[in-house]
């Protein structure tokens, strides 16, 4: 009598979702900075935090040792050095008026960008040029220029003065005239008055938030914009019932990247005031708990602006 053999079952292959292959490929994209951060940045990162609780003694001879202080660098940070307090509040107060005109500007000709018109592409690369112009040579020419003023030097006059004529555009006389029949404050006057002087470097700033809306802008569905029409909307209700809502994402990363990229600007003050405190005798320990404070800072900023901002941010289901 024979036995009937039989047959295992056959195991079954396990998928994968496409998700979990994405998540995968992400992984995979970013595994090389993640192991740069592991061995390079992040023994800096504790070495800066250990030196700011430090107090920095050169040895004779070479070298340099570390003696424990505690918070002492903190509070001579704070309570000691007036001009970094005053200096920190200056650059967060400039941060909170220059930041929604930079958001504002790069929305609004991102949209004028956006529209079927000649030469659209020669127009968009023209309004990106002054970001790739101050990140090269013309940046450090105008970083070598400004430490010749501040050093008291004076190449020409003439061409000092025109400079100053072009850069201030008005002045605050003329704004006032100009809204005295507005009954508005002078904080109001002061404010528009400083962002029509500082448009060239909104300008400058405004570069790469333009694309990323102009990125979201062409990522809406024209069938969308073709509702609108059928339904009689006019532009003005086009844009903020569809184009503001969708866009909204944008501006929340537009934001953040605007808080980051003004506090860690070559010309910020805070930086540059700390870079100053770090050249000097004994400073590099009070520097780096400057630094710290100051991160902390940004990072809080950048935690309010998020909480606010997304409770307002519209996200397209695509299911």
């Amino acid at each position: 009598m024979t036995s009937a053999k039989t047959a295992a079952p056959a195991k079954k292959r396990r998928s994968v979702s496409l998700q979990a292959k994405k998540q995968r490929a992400g992984w995979i994209f970013i595994l090389p900075f993640l192991i740069g951060l592991a061995i390079i940045y992040l023994p800096i990162i504790f070495n800066s935090i250990w030196v700011s609780f430090n107090d920095f003694q050169t040895v004779r001879g070479g070298g340099y040792t570390l003696e424990f202080v505690g918070v002492e660098n903190y509070r001579y940070a704070l309570f000691t050095d007036s001009s970094f307090v005053q200096t920190l509040a200056t650059g967060i107060q400039s941060m909170i008026f220059n930041i929604p005109a930079i958001v504002i500007f790069s929305l609004f000709m991102a949209v004028l960008l956006n529209q079927k018109m000649i030469g659209r592409a020669a127009f968009r690369a023209i309004f990106f040029v002054p970001v790739i112009l101050s990140t090269g040579l013309v940046d450090r020419m105008d970083a070598a220029n400004s430490m010749l003023e501040n050093m008291g030097t004076t190449i020409d006059t003439g061409a000092a003065s025109t400079s100053e004529g072009m850069t201030q555009l008005v002045s605050y006389m003329d704004i006032a005239m100009l809204l005295s029949g507005m009954r508005v404050g002078q904080g109001l006057v002061g404010y528009v008055v400083d962002l029509v002087n500082g448009l060239y470097d909104i300008i400058n700033q405004s570069g790469v938030q333009m694309l990323i809306f102009l990125a979201g802008l062409q990522s809406i569905s024209p069938a969308i914009y073709e509702s609108c029409s059928i339904d009689g909307a006019t532009t003005w209700e086009t844009f903020w019932k569809i184009t503001f809502p969708m866009i909204s994402p944008m501006i929340l990363v537009n934001t953040v990247y605007t808080v980051i990229d003004s506090f860690t600007s070559s010309k910020n003050e805070v930086m540059t005031y700390i870079q100053e405190i770090y050249s000097t005798s004994n400073g590099r320990t009070v520097s780096a708990a400057m630094s710290w404070m100051y991160f902390t800072i940004v990072i809080v900023i950048i935690g309010i602006v998020a909480a606010i901002l997304s409770t307002y941010i519209f996200y397209q289901r695509r299911d």
